[in-house]
Formats: C-alpha cells, sequence, structure tokens
C-alpha cells in the first residue's frame, strides 16, 4: 500500500543544523549562521569539520560560519584515529536569539 501525505508538516524533515540554528543574510560576508535561541557559553553545537585520510570535510555548520577577529564560537578537535578527526563548534560567551555565531579561521585568511 502506497502512503500519501496530504500534510508535508507531518513528514520528519533532514535538518543539516542542530535546533535552534539556521543559516541567513550576514552583515559580515555573504550567508551565516544565526541562533534562534539563547546560548550559554560551553554550549557544544555539534560536528564542523573533519579529516579523512588529509582531506578536510566541511558540514553545514562549518560551511556557513563567518570569521570574526572577536568569534563567539571555537573548534575542539577530536582525534579518533591517526587519519581520522573532527572538530565540534563550542560557543565561548553566551550568544542571544538572532545573534550571527562566528569562528576566527585559522587555516586560511578570509578574503573579507
Amino acid at each position: 500500500m502506497k502512503r500519501v501525505y496530504s500534510d508535508l508538516d507531518k513528514i520528519e524533515q533532514y535538518n543539516p543544523l542542530p535546533a535552534g540554528l539556521m543559516v541567513a543574510d550576514s552583515r559580515i560576508s555573504g550567508q551565516g549562521i544565526f541562533t534562534t535561541k539563547r546560548l550559554v557559553a560551553g554550549t557544544e553545537l555539534g560536528i564542523s569539520h573533519y579529516r579523512i585520510e588529509g582531506e578536510l570535510i566541511r558540514t553545514p555548520l562549518g560551511g556557513f560560519i563567518n570569521h570574526s577577529g572577536t568569534p563567539n564560537c571555537v573548534r575542539n578537535q577530536i582525534r579518533i584515529k591517526p587519519y581520522y578527526d573532527k572538530w565540534n563548534l563550542v560557543v565561548i560567551e553566551d550568544i542571544e536569539e538572532g545573534e550571527e555565531l562566528t569562528l576566527k579561521y585559522t587555516w586560511y585568511e578570509p578574503t573579507s
């Protein structure tokens, strides 16, 4: 029997970002990650990057976060095996609802 959905709100959707975060236009550059609720320092937001056998892979969380010289988040590296690393994004200061999350880029210099 084929199931038919007439109400799309009832279908569980894939969400590439943790609950409470969204992509929106940024005053810093292009688009960025914004919070829809207050976040306190120490909150772990999820994985931003992986490195597998030397190849760096960004998740949606790592792909949209913008650079700041005074960031409100940091990446914490977790080494799983000699050829596998991952980085978790962690809030380092309280962030109010509607504010953009930022990192200080360390792998390359931002152009803007």
